[in-house]
């Protein structure tokens, strides 16, 4: 077994934050979420990894090599960003020789029994009921329960399941020619090379999918959903930090994740808040939101925020003289 994890997107939806920062290394509840991709699939005994970097691709190689250098890890550079079946043709040659394959897209976590999956006889895609199906790829099925067809993003969706960005491919070369078709031909969808539409010619060869439905599927590309995992995970057992050193005149609402090394002091910090490690925050009031490594925080009231690395925050101060009967506003409209 084989997993190939494409993480060359430059998580645009993300930007600022992702303008110096992967979006597979933003930290949810205290673990990137690159980690928590790996960690599922080794314990399912997987140890052979591909990953195919693009953008920012050197600090995901550095991180993935110092935290896992027991894995067999392989990266392939994607130099020009086609789409999601581009990137795993851009992997063939060290996927050609795998009995199957894992593709697990690289902004996704998904709750679910990776054991029953691993035991599923046949190729089968992770979905999960959505409410806007045309925002994803969906599964149609014929009346046997079977799957007829993969669309990405229809106009007009015959089938509220979306796949989750989770495959288990056993006919990899199957996998590899249809890829490879499609690329010689230049047969795209909205300018890129959709693993869907590789899926897709699959099936019409003749090649059989069954579906997995996952228990939860995060979508960590957008910060409203970034926050609702770091969130959620936060709630669970084994995430929160539970042992935290004495902070300086400070409260600490759990649950909350808060890295080594890190000064609080005059503050309000919680609920469902991760820091990263050597973080300065002083006479701050912090609340569902996630602050990078090295950040510097200072005099502010932060809700539902993500702040990057080594970023430094120093709110407004006031000296006010106010007479009977006034009122005053400080907060932004709306």
């Amino acid at each position: 077994m084989k997993a190939v994890i494409p993480v060359a997107g430059a998580g645009a939806r993300l930007r600022p934050l992702t303008y110096t920062q992967p979006k597979p290394l933003i930290p949810v509840a205290g673990k990137p979420i690159i980690s928590f991709i790996i960690d599922q699939l080794v314990e399912v005994g997987i140890s052979d990894f591909v990953l195919v970097i693009g953008y920012l691709g050197e600090k995901i190689k550095d991180y993935v090599d110092r935290t896992y250098p027991e894995l067999n890890i392989t990266y392939i550079k994607q130099e020009v960003r086609l789409g999601s079946g581009h990137a795993i043709w851009m992997a063939r040659e060290e996927l050609r020789l795998a009995e199957e394959v894992f593709i697990f897209f690289g902004d996704v976590i998904v709750d679910a029994d990776f054991h029953k999956i691993i035991a599923i006889p046949e190729s089968c895609l992770g979905v999960k009921q959505v409410r806007n199906p045309r925002e994803y790829g969906v599964v149609e099925y014929d009346e046997e329960g079977r799957v007829l067809r993969v669309v990405e993003k229809p106009k007009i969706p015959k089938s509220n399941m979306a796949m989750v960005g989770f495959y288990k491919i056993k006919e990899v070369n199957g996998l590899l020619d249809a890829l490879d078709f499609n690329i010689r031909h230049n047969i795209r969808s909205n300018g890129e090379f959709p693993l869907t539409d590789a899926l897709m010619r699959m099936i019409e060869s003749g090649i059989c999918f069954s579906t997995f439905s996952v228990d939860n599927w995060f979508n960590c590309g957008k910060k409203e959903v970034l926050l609702e995992t770091n969130a959620s995970f936060l709630d669970r057992a084994g995430y929160a930090s539970n042992e935290l050193p004495p902070f300086e005149n400070s409260i600490i609402i759990h649950p909350v994740s808060i890295g080594k090394n890190c000064k609080i002091t005059n503050s309000i910090i919680g609920p469902h808040v991760t820091i990263g490690e050597n973080a300065k925050i002083n006479r701050a009031i912090l609340k569902d939101s996630i602050i990078g490594n090295y950040a510097h925080i200072q005099e502010v009231v932060l809700q539902r925020s993500v702040v990057g690395n080594d970023t430094a925050i120093t709110g407004s101060r006031q000296s006010l003289n106010i007479g009977d009967n006034t009122e005053i506003d400080f907060s932004l409209p709306g």
